[in-house]
C-alpha cells in the first residue's frame, strides 16, 4: 500500500510527536489483528544490527506531520484495529502518551515495540496499553556489547519487570546475529527468562535490509545460528521458542 504522508517542511514543537514513518497497514506487527505502525523518531541506543538506522537521531529533516496522521487515523476506524507505535525508541519522547492517549480515545487497539530504554515513562504508558512487543537484546553482560551504550541493561530489565507486573499481554523477542548474540548468549538470555517465568520467545535472525553496519553486514553469514540443537537447548527452558524470519 503507498504511503500516504508526505516529509512535513514545519518544525514540529517538542510536545508534538516526532514521526520519522508509517506504515498504513499491516497484518505482522500486532497479533491477531489488523494496524498502522508509526515510527518513532529518536533513540539512545546503537544497536548494530538496527535496520532502521535513519530513525536513531532525535532530529530529521524527514519527519512526518503527526496531527495529519492523527485525522488520517480517523478515516480508518473500522477498517483497522490497532496502532502500534515503534521506532526508533518510542519512549524517548514525552509526546507520546498523549498520543496514544488521543489514538486509544479514537477506538484502536494500542501496540507499543520498545527496548525499554525509559522505565519511568513506559510506567505512565502501561495503562494506555493493549500489547507491547519487548526486545530483549541479550543478558545483562552482553547489552553493552548490542547497543554499544554503557548500562542499558538496567533500563531494559527493569522495563520487562513492569510490563510483567502491568497485565499488559506482551512478546519477549531479541534479534541473533552470530557476532553480537551467540549460542551461548542466547543460552544466558533463556536462563534469564526461565528465571523469571517467561514461556514464549521470539527469535529473529538478522535481516540486512536497512542496516548499515559494515562489519556486520561483511559478516552476515555469521547471523544463522538456530540450529535444531541449539533450538532444543533453549526450549528446555523456555517451552515455546519461534524464530520468525
Amino acid at each position: 500500500m503507498n504511503n500516504p504522508f508526505v516529509p512535513s517542511p514545519k518544525v514540529p514543537q517538542p510536545s508534538v510527536l516526532r514521526v520519522g514513518g508509517v506504515v498504513p497497514f499491516t497484518a505482522t506487527d500486532y497479533p491477531n489483528a489488523l494496524a498502522a505502525v508509526v515510527f518513532c523518531q529518536g533513540c539512545p541506543w546503537r544497536c548494530g544490527y538496527c535496520h532502521n538506522p535513519h530513525l536513531i537521531p532525535s532530529k530529521s529533516k524527514q519527519l512526518l506531520d503527526w496531527p495529519e496522521i492523527s485525522q488520517w487515523l480517523e478515516t480508518r476506524r473500522g477498517l483497522l484495529d490497532a496502532v502500534v507505535f515503534s521506532g526508533g525508541e518510542p519512549t524517548a519522547q514525552p509526546a507520546l502518551l498523549e498520543a496514544i492517549a488521543a489514538t486509544h480515545a479514537q477506538g484502536f487497539r494500542i501496540g507499543l515495540h520498545t527496548g525499554g530504554a525509559y522505565p519511568r515513562r513506559l510506567k505512565t504508558l502501561l495503562p494506555h496499553l493493549d500489547w507491547i512487543g519487548f526486545d530483549l537484546k541479550a543478558s545483562a553482560s552482553g547489552y553493552v556489547h548490542v547497543t554499544g551504550v554503557t548500562d542499558s541493561e538496567r533500563g531494559a530489565f527493569e522495563s520487562l519487570t513492569l510490563i510483567q507486573r502491568s497485565g499488559v499481554r506482551f512478546e519477549v523477542r531479541t534479534t541473533v546475529h552470530g557476532a553480537l548474540t551467540s549460542p551461548e548468549e542466547l543460552r544466558a538470555v533463556a536462563a534469564i527468562l526461565e528465571e523469571r517465568g517467561i514461556t514464549h520467545w521470539v527469535l529473529q535472525p538478522f535481516r540486512s535490509q536497512g542496516c548499515d553496519n559494515k562489519a556486520l553486514l561483511a559478516h552476515a553469514d555469521k547471523a544463522v545460528v538456530l540450529d535444531e540443537a541449539l533450538l532444543r537447548a533453549l526450549r528446555e527452558r523456555v517451552p515455546q521458542v519461534d524464530v520468525r524470519y
